[in-house]
């Protein structure tokens, strides 16, 4: 598709510089130098400020400390180096017991950080940034999220270092190296004349509906898992399959890959197990939606791959 990294999190061209990864000297260098940038990420939350993400310099107090165990990111399209660096130790006094897990949307400031900065969840920031920072943003919050979930050896069980500016972990007891992992998810447009496929979840608010989506199991291929995941949820067959786009998702760690599948039959059986509801709406029905008149479901979330894909559908521009 010819649009396809114009997804949120998509084409940024970020320089991720991997060669300098092992180059600590290098890396020392660059955490000094002018136009360098250090993105703080507080329990998954990055610092934003009126501007896009709140980027400060290595030097800054508050981000100081915190040198020997940030990521380097890498460079952007000027040369400027990015890193980001866990902030998670810090206890706010006014963080939510229990945030809503579709859209938290407290902020945190540090009191040792610029008035102008808080932490807020990327899923309500990430449409007013520029591509380059949701790359940066969507690589600090994977990265950061499976260094703090994978601290133990998978093979032995003592605790790992981090190495490699943040790109592996390694195991002192047995030498295991240990690597950031990223699970594929298929997300499928399913059409069947002029008509799309949408379903629900339970527990997803009201009038909310998706593409289907599921994981790719061990020894499947993208359009294998299409069929079965279509399949399951709603009895749908699947024929032909093609590969539209993807999305890195850091929620927590996924790449969304979009395809689109034709149907080869139009029932629908919902699997309560999987989904709540599933149903077919026609392109008249879907620009509805897009509009806000519709009785069915509310307009898709900014920044998700379905609802992407669903414009590029409703403007021919699959191809």
């Amino acid at each position: 598709m010819r649009l396809a990294e114009q997804v949120t999190f998509g084409g940024g061209g970020l320089d991720r510089a991997a060669a300098q990864r092992v180059d600590d000297a290098a890396l020392a260098r660059l955490w000094q130098a002018p136009g360098t940038g250090v993105l703080l990420c507080w329990r998954g939350k990055p610092l934003v400020d009126a501007e896009g993400l709140g980027w400060l310099p290595g030097s800054q107090p508050v981000v100081a400390p915190l040198q020997n165990r940030a990521i380097f990111l890498g460079r952007t399209a000027a040369g400027d180096a990015r890193f980001a660096a866990d902030l998670s130790h810090w206890q706010p006094e006014d963080a939510p017991e229990n945030p809503d897990s579709f859209l938290d949307i407290s902020e945190q400031h540090h009191p040792g950080l610029p008035a102008s900065h808080v932490f807020a969840e990327l899923r309500r920031e990430m449409t007013r940034l520029t591509p380059v920072e949701a790359e940066c943003a969507a690589t600090a919050k994977a990265l950061l999220g499976w260094h703090r979930s994978h601290r133990f050896c998978a093979r032995c069980g003592a605790e790992s270092v981090m190495e490699q500016a943040g790109w592996q972990r390694r195991c002192p007891a047995c030498g295991a190296h240990h690597f950031p992992r990223t699970d594929p998810v298929v997300i499928m447009l399913i059409t069947r004349g002029n008509s799309v496929l949408l379903g629900r979840s339970p527990g997803w608010p009201d009038g909310m509906y998706s593409l289907l989506a599921g994981f790719v199991e061990p020894g499947e291929t993208v359009e294998a898992a299409v069929r079965r995941e279509v399949a399951e949820e709603t009895g749908v067959a699947v024929g032909a399959v093609s590969y539209l786009s993807s999305q890195p998702w850091p929620f927590p760690a996924s790449l969304m890959i979009g395809c689109h599948g034709t149907a080869l039959s139009h029932e629908i059986t919902p699997d309560p197990a999987e989904i709540e509801d599933a149903l077919w709406l026609t392109r008249e029905d879907v620009l509805a939606v897009f509009a806000g008149e519709s009785s069915i479901m509310k307009p898709p979330r900014q920044g998700a791959i379905a609802g992407f894909l669903l414009r590029m559908w409703l403007a021919d521009k699959l191809d």
